[in-house]
């Protein structure tokens, strides 16, 4: 038989074969395990095959009854699940039947367990949670409900709070609302049967607001002492709180007696205190000993504290409303006195227009039915003005002249000089004016007119009741006749200054006219005896002695000043006259100024000063009077000359905005500032010692500044001591105004 073609044999001859035993095929095709030995001496490999069949069969048997142990073990760990299943699931029920009922709530439920292990353990420590639970339960419910006490407590204290606020916020000018809620409040919150507001009047305590009925007169004042519990409580300005009154010692002796006289015992007192400053004190009573907790005493202290507000709020209102009484009376008297000034300004002339404007307010402000004025005419006093004066009163006042006497409130006040107040006319013995009493009126006031002490009118105020005038209104009234001795004589002086005026101005033209005829008078002869020292000085009637000279001299120079003297009192008495007339040309200012220097440079230079013009090439044409603006130029720079005795005189020219100034600059003594208004006035001059010694008329400048006012300018001057002065004139480059 042929076997080389069996794998195991091929295996084995190749040397490949990897096991020492293998499943392979044998010779009949069937499943054999196979293993070989070789035989080297002889080259052979010997086999040997066995049939898997019976090489397994003893594994799958000892599988077989393995499988049989296992399905038993399983068999038996299975029963004994169910009954260990069976011991454990009742107690876990009964715990967790228990747990949901603890859950749910019911913390009085309890766990039975006895099945001596974790879960007997666990059921009391479920058990344990739910009594602690049910402890903790139960304090929380007492204390949410004393929290819920107190939280109605606290809201039933807001809310009367918040009411006797609102009371106070809608009564702010009426304390009795919000004293009565207080007190209501006080009772109820306080579960007191009495509650009593009191409030210092009189150095006495005052019941203002109650509340409960405690069988006394509530006008009865209780003492401000000691004896009572109210009256410590202000005097020590703190709260008093005593358990049972009746039994109290002498230290409330007269609060014992109240206390007994009307049945009730613990009281507490708290004062009512602002800034400080004990207002009065509320009382809070009951009927039984049972003393109040300390939270009634700090809420009694808060009403307290609100009634003293409420208190103090409507003193501020009142304060404040009479502050602005007072200020709306103030303002209307201001008025009608601004009104009464303003028409004394305006009607100058027109007195009557003053004093019916003056009783008609002073009737009004002073709240009378009738208002009238007496004035003096002749040595009686008659009506001059009125308001509300009945018609057949005013014809009889108007024919009936007022002496000094006491028949009248007119003739007394003539008769005293001072107020008279009288609060019933028809009750007065020594009244006599029958005219007032039939009118029905009965108080009367008289204010005199006064003038340095001497009585120049009367002022008159009557009322048809018996209603006496307050101090505020006379001292109104006598305002008011201070302002009508203020017109009166406002009126007399205006007359007066016009007469003054009319004479002085009538004066005046006659000085004017006297000046200038003498003027010309005093010329015409002047200029005959300067011409005929002149011609004798020259020689015309042949040579005079060097005497003889020197005395023609002397009377030319003089004759010179007293000419310029009569021609500057012309020159102003024109000015004033009206009668002084531009005559306006075109000229150049330039030469003008040169002609000016030309003229004075010799007195410059005989008093060895620096003489200096300083004037721009391209001045425009100027319109004016250049004679006279000449003159004035020529008296500044004279003056300036004339004061400076070292240093330098300087004219300087300028022009800006349609003008040009001149300015005249010298290096003099200087002029002091109060003097600097005057020495353009007429006939004044500097007060210094070297002024006054130089001489001159004091016309110069006053006529210089005539003439720069009438060509539209100014002159002014600008100087300190010892510095020397500046003069400056600015005059318009066209000038329309020709006359003074």
């Amino acid at each position: 038989t042929d076997m080389s073609r069996l794998a195991q044999v091929r295996g084995a001859r190749a040397g490949s074969a990897t096991e020492a035993v293998q499943e392979a095929d044998d010779i009949g095709g069937h499943k054999v395990l196979t293993a070989y030995a070789p035989v080297n001496p002889l080259g052979w490999f010997v086999f040997v095959e066995t049939p898997i069949e019976e090489a397994y069969a003893p594994l799958y048997q000892s599988l077989e009854r393995m499988g049989y142990v296992l399905l038993g073990a399983l068999a038996l760990a299975f029963i004994a699940g169910m009954f260990l299943a069976g011991l454990m699931v009742v107690p876990i029920q009964a715990l967790r039947a228990g747990a949901a009922r603890i859950g749910s709530g019911d913390l009085g439920q309890r766990i039975t367990i006895k099945s001596g292990d974790e879960v007997e353990a666990l059921a009391n420590q479920f058990n344990d949670m739910a009594g602690k639970l049910q402890e903790s339960y139960a304090d929380l419910e007492k204390k949410v409900v004393q929290r819920t006490s107190e939280l109605s407590e606290s809201l039933e204290q807001q809310t009367a709070i918040s009411e006797i606020l609102r009371v106070i916020s809608n009564s702010p000018n009426d304390v009795q609302p919000v004293l009565n809620s207080v007190a209501e409040n006080a009772a109820r919150i306080c579960e007191a049967q009495y509650t009593d507001i009191f409030i210092i009047e009189d150095d006495v305590l005052r019941v203002v607001a109650g509340f409960g009925e405690i069988g006394r007169p509530v006008d009865e004042p209780f003492p401000l002492d000691r004896s009572t519990i109210v009256g410590r409580s202000v005097m020590d300005r703190q709260p008093v709180h005593v358990e049972d009154v009746q039994q109290a010692g002498d230290e409330f002796a007269r609060g014992r007696e109240l206390a007994k006289r009307f049945g009730h015992h613990t009281t507490l007192a708290v004062p009512l205190i602002r800034e400080g400053y004990a207002l009065g004190a509320i009382a809070i009573r009951r009927t039984d000993v049972r003393p109040f907790e300390q939270k009634h005493i700090t809420l009694l202290s808060t009403f307290a504290d609100q009634a003293a507000i409420a208190i103090e709020n409507v003193r501020l209102f009142e304060a404040e409303q009479q502050r602005t009484r007072e200020l709306a009376e103030s303002l209307e008297q201001q008025t009608a006195t601004s009104d009464v000034l303003k028409i004394i300004s305006r009607s100058t002339f027109d007195l009557q227009s003053v004093l019916n404007t003056l009783v008609e307010s002073v009737a009004r402000l002073c709240d009378a039915e009738m208002a009238t004025i007496r004035r003096p005419k002749g040595m009686s006093f008659l009506h001059v003005a009125g308001h509300g004066v009945p018609r057949e009163f005013s014809e009889s006042m108007t024919n009936r002249p007022v002496e000094p006497d006491r028949g009248t409130v007119a003739g007394r006040v003539l008769l005293e000089g001072k107020p008279i107040h009288i609060a019933d006319v028809q009750a007065d013995p020594d009244y006599t004016m029958t005219e007032v009493i039939r009118t029905g009126f009965h108080t009367i006031l008289g204010i005199p007119l006064l003038r340095e002490g001497n009585p120049i009118g009367v002022i008159i105020l009557g009322r048809t009741a018996v209603r006496p005038f307050a101090d505020k209104q006379i001292e109104l009234a006598t305002t008011f006749a201070d302002q009508a001795v203020i017109a009166i004589e406002n009126v007399r002086l205006f007359e007066e200054i016009q007469e003054k005026s009319r004479q002085v101005e009538e004066a005046s033209k006659h000085k004017s006219q006297f000046l200038a005829n003498m003027s010309h008078e005093l010329r015409t002869p002047l200029n005959a005896i300067l011409g005929y020292a002149e011609l004798v000085l020259d020689g015309i009637y042949g040579d005079a002695p060097e005497k003889m000279r020197n005395v023609l001299e002397r009377i030319q120079t003089n004759g010179k000043h007293l000419l310029g003297l009569i021609n500057d009192v012309l020159d102003l008495s024109k000015i004033e006259a009206g009668q002084l007339v531009l005559s306006l040309n075109d000229y150049s200012i330039k030469d003008m100024m040169q002609g000016v220097y030309v003229a004075v440079e010799p007195l410059a230079g005989n008093k060895k000063l620096n003489f200096k013009l300083e004037v721009p090439p391209d001045l425009p044409q100027a319109r004016g009077d250049e004679r006279r603006l000449s003159q004035v130029l020529l008296n500044l720079v004279g003056n300036a000359i004339k004061f400076t005795d070292t240093g330098e005189v300087a004219m300087k020219a300028s022009t800006a905005n349609g003008s040009y100034t001149v300015a005249v600059k010298d290096t003099g003594p200087g002029i002091a500032e109060a003097d600097q208004a005057k020495i353009f006035e007429e006939f004044q001059q500097s007060e210094s010692t070297h002024t006054k010694a130089k001489g001159g008329t004091g016309l110069g400048l006053a006529i210089a500044k005539r003439i720069v006012e009438m060509h539209g300018g100014r002159l002014w001057v600008e100087s300190t001591l010892g510095n020397g002065a500046t003069f400056f004139f600015t005059i318009p480059l066209r000038v329309e105004q020709v006359k003074a």
